[in-house]
């Protein structure tokens, strides 16, 4: 066969080179961490907690007419050892909130260590009742008490630290 008369004259260019693309490497991410944020969502973390364990006291001592923490002549408040279990919910939150803000600075996938932390420290909470001599009902109750402080702090901090955090460059991506 035969080359064709016309035409393929305009074809005889040489090949276009175009300019090589470096290699790019990768920038190293670091997460960008707003303080603020994440400060305001512990203190408010830290306030749930504390309530958390007021109502649980409420319910249980009022309702349930269980004696926690206080003999029965307390009342349905109790006494001082109430305040001081709401203030040490308060006090585990804060340090929950410094905890996880030195995760999200320093470690990778930190919201997966600090779930993990947090777990393991809720069923300590949940244990540590039953080490010492009371009624089975006032050790459960109290049990109760602390794995639902636990789980609201563990959830709401967990979601606080996923807002609260950036990839730096990016506006809108966040830290899993």
């Amino acid at each position: 066969m035969s080359t064709p008369q016309s035409g393929w004259d305009q074809h005889n260019e040489p090949t276009r080179r175009y300019p090589a693309v470096p290699p790019s490497e990768p920038e190293e991410e670091e997460p960008v961490v707003e303080a603020g944020k994440l400060w305001a969502g512990g203190f408010g973390t830290a306030v749930v907690a504390a309530l958390v364990v007021l109502v649980g006291i409420l319910l249980v001592r009022g309702i349930l007419e269980i004696d926690i923490l206080s003999p029965s002549e307390a009342g349905t408040y109790g006494d001082s050892s109430t305040t001081t279990y709401a203030f040490g919910a308060f006090a585990v939150a804060i340090l929950a909130t410094g905890m996880l803000h030195l995760l999200l600075l320093l470690m990778p996938r930190p919201m997966s260590f600090f779930n993990w932390i947090m777990i393991l420290a809720t069923v300590v909470g949940v244990l540590i009742p039953f080490t010492v001599v009371a009624d089975l009902e006032s050790q459960i109750a109290t049990g109760a008490i602390n794995l639902v402080v636990g789980i609201c702090i563990t959830s709401l901090l967990g979601s606080v630290g996923a807002i609260a955090t950036r990839m730096r460059g990016n506006r809108g991506a966040r830290v899993r």
